[in-house]
Formats: C-alpha cells, structure tokens, sequence
C-alpha cells in the first residue's frame, strides 16, 4: 500500500515523523507537507503564486516540504511529484481536535483528506487533543520534548485505524478521527457524526484599522455534546471515526466487521 501523508502543522510539527515511522508498518510511505504551520487555512489552493517543493531530511526521515497550503501537498503528491499515486492519503495528526462543524471546516489538515477524496483516493484525517487539560496549556506541553512519547502513542493507533479502515473504503471516501492524547491501541471507537458547533470572536484590535487573530478557545454548541457527535465522543475518552465525504458502505462494513 502506498501512503501519502500530509498535515497542517507544517514540517516541524512533533507528530509528523512518528506517526510517518509507525506508518511504515502499514505501508509505503510518501510525506508531502506544508513548510510552515498552515492551520486555519481550510481547503484554499494557491492560485496566483509559484509553489516550490523541497527535499529535506528531518530526524533521519526524507520529507518533501512545500511552500504552498496542505491540499496543494496533497494535489502535488497525488499528480505530480510521484510516478505512481497512493492508494490512501493521510493527514496528520494535527494538534488540537478538528472536531465540530466550525473547526472541521477550518482545519487544513481536514482539507488534505477533502482534496485526496476529490481525486478520487481514499482519505483520512486524524487529529488528538485532551478534554482534561486546557487547551492553551496542553498545546505548549504537546510542543515539548515530554509529548514525543504521547506522539508516538497516537501515531501507532493512528497507524493501526489506517491498517483497519483502508480495506473498507472505496474510491473518494474521507474519515474524519479525532484520538484522544490518552488513547492506546485498546481505547474503543465510535462510529460519530460531526456536532454542530462554532466558535466566537476571532479577530482583536491591534492597533486603529489593524487586527489581529486571537482566538480565545470560546465555543459554542448546538448539539455538540450528544455521544453520537465527534465531540461528545471525545469528552468521553473515545475514538470518533467521522465519515465526511462518501464512506456509507464503509461504515457499514466497519460495523459489520467489528471495527468498532
């Protein structure tokens, strides 16, 4: 199986080359990502500009970085840059849930899985994040050194979702999972549908005319908490599996197959 995997964190992101390595035990792996951190850029595709891609090695692993938004790393790694196109393509794990009608739609690394799904290659995006720690505080502890064991944990069971899922999907079908950072290989799944939930004020005054992002984590939900949702699964320490686009027999396989 040949995997292409991508993110929205950018090349430095401390989950790309573990969850790469634990990959590897699944297949072929093809990494493509942003050269910087590119989140919050949905599925936006650079028009106007060059895009360059480079070869880079990071921690001993080759990444080929490009300069342009993660679903141009997806279209590049599925047209252009390989002679042959994966099989699935896999994004993340992005840091923080992409969970949710808002952050869903939001997150570059959801858009990487929509692109792939667009050319007609089977999809998964994966994200983690804790329901115990707040948020911006678990974000600078996921950036250090003592997350990498968290990193390589979540990569394995991203992994072994990959192993499981791919046999199921057919042509153009997305996942959507979010992990909990506590998840380990026997952490149940749940097959989820995405909550409605949006968030508030992203924008504060800088200065006369000029504003800033400054997102305040503040959120607020329709119907996010029920268990069936992305989010309600997460708040109860389970694994979401979200289907997005397509993926209707796969679901159901997956529930016949005791994925779940």
């Amino acid at each position: 199986m040949r995997i292409l995997l991508s993110n929205d964190d950018g090349i430095e992101a401390p989950g790309l080359i573990p969850f790469a390595r634990a990959l590897e035990e699944v297949g072929e792996v093809m990494v493509v990502v942003p050269d910087r951190e590119r989140s919050w850029v949905a599925k936006a595709i650079t028009r106007f500009d060059p895009v360059t891609v480079e070869k880079r090695v990071v921690d001993g692993y080759e990444v080929q970085a490009c300069s342009g938004y993660p679903a141009d790393c997806v279209q590049l790694g599925i047209h252009v840059l390989f002679p042959h196109k994966p099989d699935i393509v896999v994004s993340g794990v992005n840091i923080g849930y992409n969970h949710g009608t808002a952050y869903l739609q939001s997150s570059g690394t959801t858009a990487a899985a929509l692109e792939a799904g667009i050319a007609g290659v089977p999809s998964i995006a994966f994200s983690t994040g804790s329901e115990v720690v707040p948020w911006k505080e678990w974000k600078v502890w996921s950036l250090t050194p003592d997350a990498i064991g968290m990193w390589t944990r979540v990569g394995q069971v991203a992994a072994g979702i990959v192993a499981d899922a791919y046999p199921l999907m057919s042509s153009g079908d997305v996942f959507n999972v979010g992990i909990p950072d506590t998840a380990d290989a026997a952490t149940p799944r749940r097959i989820t549908r995405v909550g409605r939930v949006g968030y508030d004020r992203l924008f504060a005054e800088q200065s006369p005319g000029v504003y800033i992002h400054s997102y305040g984590g503040l959120v607020h939900a329709e119907d996010g908490t029920d268990g069936d949702t992305d989010v309600g699964a997460a708040a109860e320490g389970v694994i979401a599996i979200t289907p997005i686009s397509g993926a209707g027999d796969a679901v159901r396989k997956v529930n016949l197959d005791g994925m779940v």
